[in-house]
Order: C-alpha cells, then sequence, then structure tokens
C-alpha cells in the first residue's frame, strides 16, 4: 500500500516540479529581457537626444575646440574627460589595495567577533549619501588641502573623496568572493604546511580572482558617474590638471552644472557628455565579462 502511494505520487510530484523549472525559466527569462531593454532604451535615448549635436558638431571638435564655452561655440570635452578619468584612476589605485586588504582582514585575519564589527563599519560607510561625503569634503578635506596647496578644491579632493566612496563596494564585494572559495582548497593547502599568507596568496586570491575584479569594475562605474560629492570638491574648472592640486570639471559634475539652463546646441553637447559616460561604463562592463571569460579558459 506505501509502495502504490509511492508510485502514485511520484510523477505527480514529478511534473509540479517540471512545471515550476520550467516557470522559473521563462520569469527569469522575461526579466533578463527587461533589464537589457532598459539599457537598451537609455543608450538609444542618450543618442537620440546627442543628435542634433553630432549632426551639426564633428565628432574632432570635441576634442579640438580651444575650450568648453557652448555659447560661443565650443564644444571641448578632452578637459572634463580627462578629469573624470584621473579622479577614477586615482580612486581606484587607492581604493583597490585598501578593499582588498579590508576583505583579507575579515576573511583571514580577525577574529569573529572583530570581523562582525568591521564588516558592519564597512557596510555603514557604504550607505552613507554622496552628498554627505561631498559636504565633509567641501567643509574639512579642502580646507586641509588648501593649507598644503591652495586653493584647496582640487583633483586631489575629488580622488580622496572618491576613494572613501567606492572602497566599500570593492571591499564587500572582495570578501563575497573570498568566501566563495571552496573550503577544501584551504584544507588543502594547509594541510601542506604552507603559511596562511601563502594560502592566501597561492589559493584564495587567485580562485577569487573574478569577483574581485568584477567588484573593481563596479566601484570604477561608480566613481565615473559620481556627481554630488565631486562636484563639491573639485573646483569645477574646465581644465586639464597639471598637478594634483589643480581644480578640475568632470563629465557627470558639467551635466549637473548646465543642464537646467543649457538649450539647443549647448543641451544635445551635455547628452554627449552622458553618452559618453555610458559607453565608458559598458566599456567597463565588457572589459570585466572579457576577464571573468580569459580567467575560466
Amino acid at each position: 500500500m506505501i509502495w502504490s502511494k509511492r508510485n502514485i505520487s511520484s510523477p505527480s510530484a514529478s511534473a509540479e516540479t517540471v512545471s515550476m523549472d520550467t516557470l522559473m525559466h521563462y520569469l527569469l527569462r522575461t526579466a533578463a529581457g527587461l533589464s537589457a531593454t532598459v539599457v537598451l532604451l537609455i543608450l538609444l535615448f542618450l543618442a537620440f537626444e546627442s543628435w542634433p549635436a553630432l549632426r551639426h558638431i564633428s565628432l574632432a571638435r570635441f576634442f579640438t575646440d580651444p575650450s568648453w564655452h557652448p555659447v560661443e561655440g565650443m564644444y571641448n570635452l578632452a578637459p572634463m574627460l580627462s578629469g573624470t578619468l584621473s579622479a577614477a584612476s586615482g580612486a581606484l589605485l587607492l581604493a583597490t589595495p585598501l578593499g582588498v586588504a579590508s576583505a583579507l582582514f575579515i576573511a583571514y585575519y580577525a577574529s569573529p567577533r572583530t570581523a562582525g564589527i568591521y564588516r558592519r563599519l564597512v557596510e555603514l560607510l557604504a550607505g552613507i549619501p554622496s552628498v554627505v561625503f561631498g559636504f565633509w569634503g567641501l567643509t574639512t578635506l579642502v580646507p586641509l588641502i588648501n593649507q598644503l596647496h591652495p586653493p584647496g578644491a582640487s583633483l586631489l579632493a575629488g580622488i580622496l573623496i572618491l576613494t572613501l566612496m567606492i572602497l566599500p563596494t570593492i571591499a564587500l564585494t572582495a570578501h563575497a568572493a573570498l568566501l566563495g572559495v571552496p573550503g577544501e582548497y584551504l584544507r588543502g593547502a594547509a594541510a601542506l604546511g604552507i603559511s596562511r599568507w601563502g594560502i592566501i596568496r597561492g589559493v584564495a586570491l587567485p580562485s577569487a580572482k573574478t569577483g574581485i575584479v568584477a567588484g573593481v569594475m563596479l566601484a570604477a562605474g561608480r566613481a565615473i558617474g559620481e556627481t554630488m560629492a565631486v562636484l563639491m570638491v573639485t573646483g569645477n574648472v574646465v581644465q586639464h590638471a597639471g598637478s594634483l592640486f589643480d581644480p578640475v570639471r568632470t563629465l557627470a559634475a558639467n551635466i549637473a552644472l548646465e543642464m537646467a539652463y543649457a538649450m539647443d546646441n549647448h543641451r544635445a553637447a551635455l547628452f554627449v557628455s552622458g553618452l559618453t559616460l555610458m559607453l565608458l561604463v559598458m566599456a567597463l562592463s565588457g572589459m570585466a565579462g572579457w576577464l571573468g571569460r580569459s580567467r575560466h579558459v
């Protein structure tokens, strides 16, 4: 009797499982398709709004015009592009080793209680609004830099603020990647008598490389697109920075400053700035995917 009940219920349970798997398959495909569609629509919107400028202004002029003065017909984006890339690159150079070191400390060196407290502090740092970082930088960091080298509002201030903002992203994603390292790898290395640092360098970091790189690329995308905090501390001067103490303006800050009153080609040129930012983030995403594929080859 028991056997017959199992024999009868088994096909039904199997059919329900297959039906649920099929439903989840289509739901996930739909969600993924919607996400891709949204990104594509944003890209098309930026391209459509940029078209009036791209139709009347050659691409070369966005890099060769004397300066950025849209009212006078000059649309040089190169100084703001260099400011964006310099601030983001400098922040990544500082935040990446600090973030990975924080993740290693939480995962392999700190006691469980200390690791929990430290992780909560990192998560708290990640939750602070960007305008709060900018306000602190404007009232505290900029005056400190001004004492070292005027005017204070500078590329260096932007780099330091962005470092604080993207550090939690790198630390938390690197920690998650390190937690994903199979335990048997670590136990096998420990059984061979390898030191803790040797296990980290030879086993943990190579195994978690893909996740760490993905976190760095995610942080780079945030650094490139950050607006308010950078706007408040970098001085907003359209120029190529000759040193870390020179004021600069980023593409995102330029959009925030001028979109409210921009018209005609000026407005379209600001959308070209947005399109450039979008393409930079897409390039970073593509690079992360390529690194991930090369890691598994």
